[in-house]
Parts: structure tokens; sequence; C-alpha cells
């Protein structure tokens, strides 16, 4: 894998106006590690009741394994694999990464305990760690500015290919073999523990092809100069984490100094008391411990990369128009996440759906559903940015309040009639959210931090919305008896959400006009 494109083409040449068919290839194939990269992720959703039974488990925990183990190791080794990204080869990163997290699903099939699948899903959330800080990079390397939202939303529609397709084949593997085999086949695997196996496997020979692809020069797009290459990538790595996974967080802390370490320390205290508080009341402490442990570090992190690297402090943490878009995205990922993940037990457990069947209808039209919105998002987006910074936003703000009915109706249904079609349209209008979001977030810095941006993007969907939403809702649903009343609790959010997508609305112009001056006032050499 070469270091830059041979040649010279749209990427390459200076302030380019259109892409050339080469990034539209390179589009392709990162859409596709996309769908894999939600097929492993979502797949637990349809085997949730088998799981649920075999491994005697609570709504609760399935929420748990879902979200809180998956999503908080996803956003804290997200930041250093996110800063590898932005010194290092993206698309080597994402060999490493794909193979990974391809590994652990398939190891998720030899599970045996709750445990057991927790573990599995940590290591899908570190190798997932790496698609999207490598994607968001070289899709904003590859394409102008003009594109780039329209180019993300593509991207990011592999996240409803992948989610319906895993619906899709999960139903069928788990129906089939269990009638196959009704006390288990080959090996004495149950249905969705081949399941697991089956959608593991060839994420390691779309691996070899990711292998094949060239690096785009960084900021060329935008007519920048390239910024020199990193000298040691890995030690920076190794430092990053150092910031961000406890206990080496306090190792990071004190090389800043005595009132760093305090500092550090405190938030560890305050961390720690909220968590015992949390417990001692009956909370479960798995849940709030890995919450504690995600916040933690991420400010941690935070402080970190303030001292470190005053210009990106300044353009991705010191930001408000940022962190306000991050927050109305991580609402918009709360609802929506435990949404995808609790529609196919909702259809199963409460309206007697078969797996097969409702894996076709959820996956199939939550695929369609997501691959419209999240595209026609994108492209409607960049029109309205046409004139107006904060255009954009106005997708999101649409994004908080139109998907609310829909969900309402869907998880009240009494019958699949009404279930499928209310999950449809709750899809495409949350789904268009996304591309806007994330291509707001890429603008507001410059070309080399934009890994770290898309993981500091990227804690707002996993830290608000994965880790939170589909736990939130399992456990009101533990503890009401209704998975109903579970999902429905979660529209509380929906007024913080539209406050901060309003917020973002109106600090993003001046925020992205102010760019390069308040990187360079923080020490950047622009």
């Amino acid at each position: 894998m070469a270091d830059t494109a041979p040649g010279r083409d749209a990427a390459t040449d200076g302030a380019a106006s259109h892409a050339s068919p080469y990034a539209w290839y390179v589009l392709g194939i990162l859409f596709l590690v996309y769908v894999l990269n939600f097929v492993d992720r979502q797949i637990i959703s349809i085997l949730a009741e088998d799981i649920k039974r075999d491994l005697n488990l609570r709504d609760e925990d399935l929420g748990f394994l879902y979200g809180t183990a998956f999503g908080v190791f996803y956003s804290l080794f997200g930041i250093p694999l996110g800063r590898l990204a932005d010194n290092w080869h993206r698309g080597r990163l994402m060999v490493i990464g794909l193979t990974l997290w391809s590994t652990m699903t398939a190891l998720s099939g030899l599970s045996r305990s709750g445990g057991h699948l927790a573990a599995a899903r940590i290591g899908v959330g570190i190798g997932e760690a790496t698609a999207s800080p490598s994607a968001y990079s070289l899709i904003s390397d590859w394409f102008p500015k003009r594109l780039r939202a329209t180019a993300l939303s593509i991207y990011s529609a592999g996240l409803y290919v992948g989610g319906g397709v895993s619906l899709f084949i999960g139903g069928l593997i788990v129906q089939n073999w269990n009638r196959a085999w009704p006390n288990g086949g080959p090996g004495g695997l149950v249905g969705w523990q081949a399941a697991f196996m089956a959608v593991g496997l060839p994420g390691l020979l779309v691996a070899l092809w990711i292998s094949t692809l060239r690096e785009p020069i960084r900021g060329a797009v935008e007519g920048l100069p390239p910024p020199d290459r990193h000298p040691a990538p890995f030690r920076a790595f190794g430092q990053e984490l150092v910031t961000i996974i406890p206990p080496l967080t306090l190792i990071g802390a004190a090389a800043g100094g005595s009132r760093a370490l305090m500092v550090n320390l405190l938030a560890l205290g305050v961390t720690v008391a909220a968590v015992t508080g949390l417990v001692s009341i009956g909370e479960p402490w798995p849940q709030w411990t890995a919450v504690g442990i995600g916040a933690y570090a991420v400010f941690s992190w935070g402080c970190a990369l303030r001292r470190r690297d005053p210009p990106a402090f300044a353009l991705i943490v010191g930001t408000p128009a940022f962190l306000c878009t991050v927050a109305a995205y991580g609402l918009n990922a709360f609802m929506a996440y435990a949404a995808s993940f609790w529609a196919a037990p909702y259809a199963l457990r409460v309206l007697g759906a078969s797996p097969a069947t409702a894996g076709f209808y959820i996956g199939g039209t939550g695929a369609l559903a997501g691959f419209l919105g999240v595209t026609l998002g994108g492209v409607v987006a960049d029109r309205l940015r046409v004139g107006n910074p904060a255009g954009r936003l106005m997708v999101v703000i649409f994004g908080a309040i139109v998907p609310v009915p829909f969900l309402a109706l869907a998880f009240t249904a009494t019958s699949t009639t009404l279930l499928y079609p209310m999950l449809f349209l709750a899809q495409v209008t949350a789904s268009c959210a996304l591309g806007s979001a994330a291509a707001t977030t890429q603008d507001m810095v410059l070309p080399r931090m934009r890994g770290t941006a898309t993981a500091t993007f990227f804690i707002g969907t996993t830290l608000l919305g994965l880790a939170l939403g589909p736990y939130i809702a399992g456990r009101v649903s533990t503890l009401s008896g209704s998975l109903s009343t579970g999902m429905l609790s979660l529209l509380a959010s929906v007024p913080i959400a539209l406050a901060a997508a309003i917020a973002a609305y109106r600090l993003v112009p001046a925020a992205e006009a102010t760019r390069e001056a308040r990187a360079r006032a923080a020490g950047e050499d622009i």
C-alpha cells in the first residue's frame, strides 16, 4: 500500500472541485467494510431471545451486551486509534481492525456464558474502532468539501444496510439451524452460535481487499500543503493509550505535573463515588462501572489533549459548536440504537413473529430506510450548506423531531402490520441526520485532526447513544415487565437533543469562519 496515490487525480491536484473515479471506487469498498461492521455489531439483536434463554440473561443484560460492553471500549479505543489514523497508513489500520473484529465475532459463537460473550463483544468494539476514523479521514481526502456530506452519507448508509442484512441473515440461520438440529448441530453449536461464526469469517477476506487501497495526500483536495510524515506514529499511539486507558491514565496525568495528577485523581474519585452510589441503590455494577470507566477515561484524554496538542483541543473539545453537534447526534443515536436493537425482540416476544420473518421485514425495510434516509439526508444537507455554513444542522434538527411519533406507534403496535411500516418511517427520518452531523464536525477541524475529530464524534454515538440507549430501555423493561414501556421512556431525551441541535446551528458559522485563526492562536503552524 503506497503512502500517496501515484500520478495525479482529483484528490491530489489541489483544491479539487470533483471526485475521481478512483475516489468513488474507494468509497464503494469502504461502504462494504461498514456493512460488515454493522452486520457483526447488530446481529445480536435477532439472536437476543435465544441468547437470553440459553445463557439465562435479562433484558438489561442484553442491553449491556449489545450497547455498553461494545460501546464503551469502542469509544475508548477510538480516540487513540483515531490519532493513529491521523499519523499512519489508514488502510493498513483498517486491515488490522477488520481482522480483529471479524475474528472476535466468530469467537462469540463459542460463548458459554454472558461473561464470555461480553469479552468477545469488547474485542469486536476495539476492532471496529479502527474503521470510521480511518474511513472518514480517507473520504475527506478523496472528496472535495462540496461532496463531503454526500460521500460520508453514502459510507454511513452501510450502517443501515449492515444492520438490515444482519437481521435477515441471522434470522434465517438461527431458525433453519435450530429446525435441522434442535439439540445442537456440528460441534454442539446451536443456531445463534452458528450465526455468529457465519457472519464473522467473511470479513477476513475483505481485509485482504482493503490492503490494496492506496493513500491520498492529506489536505490536497482542499489545496493545503501536506503535513510532514509523523516520525513515530506508534509511539504517539502508545502515548495516547496512556492518556485514556485506566489505570494507565494516572501515569499520563502524572506526566503533566502534580496539578494535572491531582485534577485526574479528583475526577477518578468523583466517578467512583457516582458509580458506588448507583450500585448502592440497586443498579447493576457491570453497566455503571463500564460507563464510569468511559466517562473518566474521556475526561483524562481531554486533559491530556489540552496539554499535548492545544490546537486540536481548541478546535474539537474547546469548540462549543463541535460539542453541541456531537451531543445533538449522540442523543439521536440514543433513540436509534435502542430502536434498532429492541425492534426484533419486540416482534418475536410481543407480536409472536418468527425469527426468519422478523429478520426479513425488519432487516429489509431497515436497510432500505437507512440507505434512503442517510443518502438523501446527505444530499439535502450539502445543498442547504450552500450559502449557509450551518445549513446541514437543519437536517439534524429534522432528525431529532420527526421520528418521534413513528417510534411511539411502532413500540405500541399490536400487530406486525403496523410495526414494520412505522419502523421504516422512523428509520428514514432519523437516519438523515448522520451524514449532516459528521460532515459538520469534519469542516470545523484541520485535515491533520480529522481522525481525532471522528473519534470524538463517535464518543457521542457510543457513550451517549450506544452505551446508554439500549441498556436503559432494557433496564426499564426489566423493572416494568414491558418492553414497550422501556422504549417509550427514552422519548424524554428528545427536548435535550433538539436544544443541542439548535445551539449548534447558531454556533457553527462563527466556529468554521475562525477555524484557522483559532488554530494559529493555539500554536498551529499554518
